[in-house]
Formats: structure tokens, sequence, C-alpha cells
């Protein structure tokens, strides 16, 4: 399978990067500005240059890469929010489309709660297409990789009209194709040739695919003695779930080839 470079968004802990890491994909530029994240990603990737706040680079000087991967805020587009959308001043969308504008990747994949297909994410898909990239997507949860508990997120897959990369049929004329199917959930998709994100979640027997989880691990909320306890918890409670952003690497990979 191919084997593409990555530049990643809002890295937080790497949980992205990791994933895309086990598909076969290369991190070669990481952008975040918490503290704490920065030293988990400058000791599990010495050698990845962190280039910093995505409101402050100026993207002429970064590597090009042939994947924007990302999950960029959700407190925007969140439920267990305000939702304020546009209007609130942790809306970083434009600063990504920013990104892909200037560097043209063959493939942008993000991640978002599932609030944000109710709120914003029809002008995301109108941003993707005024600058020729049709997309993807679908409601993805932790349990569909074997995890013991739901965490329902949107990943959506964008690739260029003009990169050769089996663009779909939509784009800027709006016509809408197929629907993707995700586990127990539909949404209208949009379906290119060999459509990226159409994976099964369960094997012939129904259990649910991938079987790295035995158990849930503990991670309370209450201990003594640990360092930045606060942090790690924060750091995992933002972090993309590996097994799942490996999946949808893999796929990635796979519609490369083709």
């Amino acid at each position: 399978m191919a084997s593409l470079t990555v530049g990643s968004l809002f890295s937080g802990i790497g949980g992205l990067d990791l994933g895309l890491e086990r598909a076969g994909h290369r991190v070669i530029w990481h952008s975040e500005i918490d503290d704490y994240a920065c030293r988990v990603l400058k000791k599990h990737w010495p050698h990845v240059p962190n280039i910093g706040d995505v409101k402050k680079v100026n993207w002429s000087e970064v590597p090009n890469v042939d994947i924007i991967a990302g999950g960029y805020p959700c407190q925007p587009f969140s439920q267990a929010g305000k939702r304020k959308g546009k209007e609130d001043p942790r809306h970083l969308w434009p600063y990504v489309l920013d990104a892909i504008r200037a560097i043209r990747p063959r493939y942008a994949l993000m991640e978002n709660v599932r609030g944000h297909l109710t709120l914003g994410f029809g002008d995301v898909l109108a941003d993707l297409a005024s600058c020729g990239y049709s997309a993807e997507w679908q409601i993805i949860p932790a349990s569909s990789v074997g995890a013991p508990h739901r965490r329902d997120r949107l990943f959506f897959v964008a690739y260029s009209d003009d990169a050769g990369s089996g663009a779909s049929e939509r784009g800027v004329d709006g016509k809408r194709s197929p629907r993707l199917v995700c586990g127990d959930d539909s949404f209208d998709g949009i379906s290119g040739r060999g459509s990226v994100l159409a994976y099964p979640t369960r094997g012939e027997n129904g259990s649910p695919v991938g079987t790295w989880w035995e158990t849930e691990p503990d991670v309370g909320r209450v201990a003594h003695g640990i360092p930045a306890r606060v942090d790690r918890l924060r750091g995992l409670g933002n972090a993309v779930v590996p097994q799942v952003a490996e999946i949808v690497g893999r796929l990635i990979a796979e519609h490369a080839d083709n």
C-alpha cells in the first residue's frame, strides 16, 4: 500500500499521528501549542519539527505533504457546549482551510464531534468544494474497533480533484451520490470511485473489527503522586483513538494505490 507523508494539525498527544504511522504513513511535521502535549510529541517524535500555532504559520515555508490531518477544536460544535459555531473564538477551521489551500495536499483527513454534522459542516464542505476538493464522511465509534466505549466521532476525508486521487462526482456541481454506512449509522455521503471511507466495522462472525482491547484501562480521576495527572487525562480526552485512525489511514493508502 502507498506510504504517504503527513502534516499534523492540532496534534495533541499524537493519537491520530500514531494511527496513521501504524498504517504505514510518515509524519514530517506537527502543529501544537499546548505545553504538555508538545512534551509528549517531542518524546515520541524527537526528529519531527513542531511548526507551532496554526494561526501564525507561514505556509509558504512549510514542507508539502500528501496528507494534512487533524482534529480541529470541537467546542464550537459540541452538543456539550454552547454551540456558537463561527462565533466561538475556538472556531479554527478557517486556518485549516488556509493550510489546505496553500499546500494542496492529496488528502485532508479531519476529525471532530458528531454535533458538527448539524452545525458548521455544510460550510466546511462548501469551503472544500470552492478550492477543488471533494469529501466523504462517516461517524466512526471507537467501539467499531473493539473499544469498550462508543465515543462517536466524525471523520472526513477530502481529496483534490486535480491530484489524480479518484475525486467524486460531487464537488462544485452539487450532485449527491450514494450513502456511506458505518456500523448502525447511515448518513448521506459523497462517494468517489473506490469510496474511501466505506469499510466493514464487524467481521463475518459479527464481532467488532480489531482486537486491541480486552478490558478498559483504569483512568481514575482521583490519584495522588502521579505526575501531570490532569494534563494526562485532558490529553487522552482530546486524543483521536489511534486504532480508528489506523483503519482510516489504511483506507486512504488503498485509495491512493487505485
